[in-house]
């Protein structure tokens, strides 16, 4: 294999992909951190049933998200071209950001997962509630479609 002596235009492009790519992936951890953050904070809401924060937390959670795949929009491309560019991968800097995205993917995971079972079991004491409230005019008829009580026959002759 033949060494390939690099410009310093081609050395500078390379450490620019590097660079941006390391940024991005920084980024995206930094994202997956929040929304860890934010989702913790929601179980603590859906445990204490204030629908407003969980409602604010799940519009945070949905910025977060768009965020997030962004990022990874432009990671995927950024990727293939300093894999492209860096083909021997001595940089010891991206493994490790991207073991620590998955490991964060995988938090993120567990605790959505945990949420949705969290606001199931909280929906289903609502419902419980709801349908053991009595409804104290459920038993009352109206008085236009009963029958008791009303007259049967008029006496028109006086």
């Amino acid at each position: 294999m033949a060494n390939a002596v690099l410009t310093e235009e081609q050395v500078a492009e390379r450490v620019s992909i590097l660079k941006r790519f390391k940024k991005l992936l920084d980024e995206q951890r930094a994202k997956f951190r929040d929304y860890l953050s934010v989702l913790e904070k929601q179980e603590k809401m859906i445990s204490s049933g204030d629908v407003d924060a969980i409602v604010r937390h799940t519009e945070l959670e949905q910025g977060i998200i768009s965020e997030i795949y962004t990022i990874q929009k432009v990671i995927d491309p950024l990727e293939s071209m300093y894999r492209a560019t860096h083909p021997d991968q001595r940089d010891a800097e991206i493994p490790r950001l991207k073991t620590d995205l998955e490991k964060l993917r995988k938090d993120v995971l567990v605790q959505n997962e945990k949420n949705r079972e969290l606001l199931k079991c909280h929906m289903q004491l609502l419902r419980q509630k709801v349908l053991s409230i009595k409804n104290p005019y459920a038993n009352r008829s109206s008085v236009y479609a009963s029958d008791a009580h009303t007259a049967s026959v008029i006496d028109i002759n006086q």
